[in-house]
């Protein structure tokens, strides 16, 4: 199947890596369906997506906070819509800190945001999949998955329950025509990043940019990675040339993970 007769809904898709990978599906010529919980934010970023091969983008509302919701919201969109072809699970991840100060209702909000939520959109969006033969479902995850992070350990913990949920579907799946696989950004230039260099900040009495620069400096590259970079990747696990790769994970990071 071309592109252009293909639907992507993009979750946490009005900035950051969310927002460049909708601009960027989008100008592989996919019809982009947005969501996110702000709708001037929605609106704003729908304008940006790229219209040349006549594709119609739209959007729905959601809040990942509130998984009963997202599962009427997806409902709804798919009987007046149709039919979804890829679906990219983004959610803004849980706050830092260290695991042994987590509470339990960390984690709990934590898991339903990322694995329920995640769980709820695959089971909308599989039998269009099914019925066309052609399904991508991408999960932006972390490189916590293959290197847990210092302090962040909430979301090491979650992170780690998706990636082997994305690994035990893309074994379900596969014979459907159906792909199931991981991006793992490493340090890259978003909101959340600045949030994580924020708490640090005021901690060391560092500048936010020392962080970040500090950061930069992890990588093998010497440099932090821009949203660009993370959606690439997604476009072509999205794209009919990558049908024969399925559950995997792809460190975008610039090769600071250790581990292979």
């Amino acid at each position: 199947m071309k592109p252009a007769s293909l639907r992507a809904l993009v979750c946490g898709s009005t900035q950051g890596i969310g927002l460049a990978i909708a601009q960027k599906l989008s100008k592989d010529g996919f019809s982009i369906c947005l969501t996110a919980r702000n709708q001037d934010k929605l609106k704003a970023a729908i304008a940006t997506l790229d219209i040349s091969s006549g594709q119609n983008h739209t959007f729905f509302v959601s809040d990942f906070t509130d998984p009963a919701g997202l599962k009427i919201a997806i409902d709804n969109y798919i009987n007046l819509n149709g039919p979804v072809h890829v679906l990219v699970n983004n959610t803004g991840g849980p706050k830092s800190g260290p695991i042994l100060n987590a509470e339990v209702s960390e984690f709990l909000a934590a898991f339903n945001q990322h694995l329920i939520c995640n769980h709820i959109l695959m089971q909308a969006v599989v039998p269009g999949m099914k019925a066309a033969s052609y399904g991508r479902i991408i999960n932006i995850i972390s490189t916590s998955v293959k290197q847990p992070l210092p302090n962040l350990g909430v979301s090491n913990t979650i992170r780690g329950a998706v990636a082997n949920w994305s690994k035990t579907l893309a074994n379900e799946l596969g014979g459907f025509g159906i792909t199931v696989n991981n991006v793992l950004p490493g340090a890259t230039n978003t909101q959340r990043l600045t949030e994580i260099a924020k708490v640090k900040a005021e901690k060391t009495g560092e500048s936010i940019a020392e962080i970040l620069a500090e950061m930069g400096q992890e990588s093998p590259m010497k440099r932090i990675a821009e949203p660009e970079e993370v959606a690439a990747a997604v476009a072509f696990l999205a794209s009919p040339a990558a049908s024969y790769i399925n559950g995997i994970n792809i460190p975008v990071d610039g090769g600071r993970t250790k581990s292979l």
